[in-house]
């Protein structure tokens, strides 16, 4: 439907225009802009990040840890349970340069070893949300959150952290698991 304007207030646009006064343009509501800053290993977590992304119109930014973690999924694991005892916060490969441009940020991660990847740590500590909402997302293997909300408001503590999303997603390991009792079965070789 096409608004109709009242004939005498276009009446007056047309007299100011032909007179050459320009009248302001009418400002555009600032839409909040959001950033999608995630962390994934297998890529469960990125699923969601890509589709809060696409929802909420958002700028996205990988956190990734300047040294990657090993493919192996028993070499990561042993990796982060050892930097998660030692409280390592591992170097990031790259922050967000403008984050004080950004209303809302939502921050995904995978649960390692009952709570946040120490990467998760050294993000929250590298970045400034003061003031800032903060809404987790989390996958996790079917152990639920673990300490990982309290984990981001000990490392962003001006920020607000609202009430998150969490998936079972625990691929891998009951792939890891399956394969690995299959191969138990079978009867060794002569």
């Amino acid at each position: 439907m096409i608004p109709t304007i009242p004939k005498r207030a276009f009446l007056q646009a047309m007299f100011l225009t032909a007179a050459g006064v320009v009248l302001p343009k009418a400002q555009a509501l600032a839409t909040p802009r959001v950033l999608v800053a995630y962390f994934s290993r297998t890529g469960n977590t990125r699923v969601i990040a890509n589709q809060i992304r696409r929802a909420r119109n958002a700028a996205l930014f990988e956190i990734n840890p300047a040294t990657p973690y090993p493919e192996d999924y028993q070499a990561t694991v042993a990796q982060a349970a050892a930097e998660t005892e030692s409280a390592y916060l591992p170097p990031l490969k790259q922050i967000v340069a403008d984050i004080q441009s950004y209303d809302e940020v939502f921050l995904g991660f995978p649960i390692w070893g009952m709570t946040a990847p120490p990467v998760i740590r050294s993000f929250l500590l590298a970045h400034d949300l003061t003031g800032k909402p903060v809404v987790p997302f989390v996958t996790h293997g079917g152990y639920g959150l673990g300490n990982s909300i309290g984990v981001v408001e000990a490392h962003a503590p001006e920020a607000t952290v609202r009430r998150g999303f969490s998936l079972e997603a625990d691929q891998e390991k009951r792939t890891l698991e399956t394969v690995s009792n299959w191969l138990d079965a079978l009867p060794p070789t002569d």
